[in-house]
């Protein structure tokens, strides 16, 4: 058992795996997992304090991390943060596309058009961009490698008043995922999709709510009788970046606490 359990936590040893909006939230809670598994980790989002921060954590427990300030939405951004993977640790194995934003709140007829352009331009643009810069150099390598696109239940899945372009967007992550996973699945590259729900970060917070409000809430409405935490995203994230997903494929695994049920 014990040698079980050690070979789970070096699953990711001698890989290189890049997070995107890994300053906070599920994207600094997986790139966390991903060195407690032996990953070298290269941490990327716009703001370079947060990265800095998730690089020491990692670094306190003796893991390997380096902080890519970056736009993903700019495709010359997308592909900076593939080269300084790939200058640091010599190959890019695992991609997560965690960075996205939330602008909402109010009916579709009200949403200003900025909020729009920003949501599409962000959460759709961005992980395109980025599955090109990944796809590119990962089919370029003897061992391939895993993409992970963080998506959301608000889409495909579900829906929710104030959502309706936010939840347009994640449908199409998911959509371009299975689009993408077939295109390149040949070239060595699998792509997969986790579709969270309501999880223990800032975003599901309703306006004016606090966290003891959110757990009543769920307590009323979702099956589980709770939200997720980021540590159960990041589970689902690891094991569809594994190689015990091998012949996953396409796939939008939902961890949701049973609300799209």
């Amino acid at each position: 058992m014990a040698g079980t359990e050690a070979a789970a936590r070096s699953r990711f040893a001698g890989r290189t795996a890049l997070v995107t909006g890994a300053g906070s939230g599920i994207g600094r809670t997986v790139a966390l997992a991903f060195a407690a598994e032996g990953a070298r980790v290269v941490v990327a989002g716009r703001r370079e304090r947060p990265l800095k921060e998730t690089v020491a954590l990692i670094e306190e427990r003796g893991g390997e991390a380096l902080a890519v300030p970056a736009d993903v939405s700019r495709a010359g951004d997308a592909e900076a943060v593939v080269a300084a993977a790939v200058a640091r640790f010599g190959s890019l194995d695992v991609a997560v596309n965690n960075a996205g934003i939330f602008r909402g709140g109010t009916p579709l007829a009200d949403l200003p058009e900025t909020d729009w352009h920003e949501q599409l331009t962000v959460n759709v643009t961005g992980v395109h961009l980025a599955l090109q810069a990944q796809i590119r150099r990962m089919r370029a390598q003897s061992a391939g490698g895993a993409i992970v696109n963080v998506s959301s239940t608000f889409g495909v899945h579900v829906t929710s008043p104030g959502a309706a372009a936010y939840a347009a967007t994640k449908a199409a992550v998911t959509a371009l995922s299975r689009g993408a996973a077939l295109d390149h699945v040949r070239d060595g590259v699998r792509i997969n999709v986790v579709s969270p729900g309501a999880t223990a970060t800032p975003m599901s917070l309703r306006p004016g709510e606090a966290e003891g409000d959110r757990a009543e809430r769920a307590r009323a409405t979702l099956p589980l009788a709770r939200v997720s935490s980021t540590e159960e995203i990041a589970a689902a994230v690891l094991y569809l970046a594994s190689d015990d997903a091998a012949s996953t494929v396409g796939t939008d695994l939902v961890v949701d606490s049973g609300g799209s049920l």
